[in-house]
């Protein structure tokens, strides 16, 4: 296992998702989209890199994810459909100057990105991360 870059993903997650909330709460909502999907991103690369798989582009994570944790029924699959819809959301985002996204929505992929870093955490811990390492240690 690539423990320690697995961890760096992690925390990486983690501060993402921590900026997704702060936005949120900003009500900065495309900037809040888009932290909230590379929360989901960085948690996906953590828990591939569990099993000493790289991916660098988000094609091959959403890839790997897929092919190492969601089919493999390691991870439920409705996981993987969250990781790509939150890709499309994030490149509407961040690149359509007209994209919109309501306080509701937004508060709504917050949820969802709460419950995939919830479900990633789980799946760390199960595989012999400890709770002491996946503390937030961030400012």
């Amino acid at each position: 296992m690539t423990k320690n870059l697995a961890l760096a993903e992690w925390r990486r997650a983690r501060k993402a998702q921590r900026a997704a909330e702060v936005l949120l709460r900003d009500e900065c909502f495309e900037d809040a989209v888009s932290r909230a999907y590379y929360a989901v991103f960085h948690g996906a690369k953590a828990a591939i890199f569990v099993h000493d798989i790289a991916a660098d582009t988000h094609a091959a994570v959403r890839r790997m994810f897929g092919l190492h944790l969601i089919k493999s029924r390691r991870i439920e699959a409705e996981w993987a459909a969250h990781l790509a819809e939150t890709l499309d959301d994030r490149l509407a985002a961040d690149y359509d100057p007209e994209a919109r996204f309501s306080q509701k929505d937004v508060r709504r992929q917050c949820r969802q990105m709460r419950a995939f870093m919830s479900r990633i955490r789980r799946y760390l811990l199960a595989n012999g991360f400890r709770t002491s390492e996946l503390r937030m240690k961030v400012k």
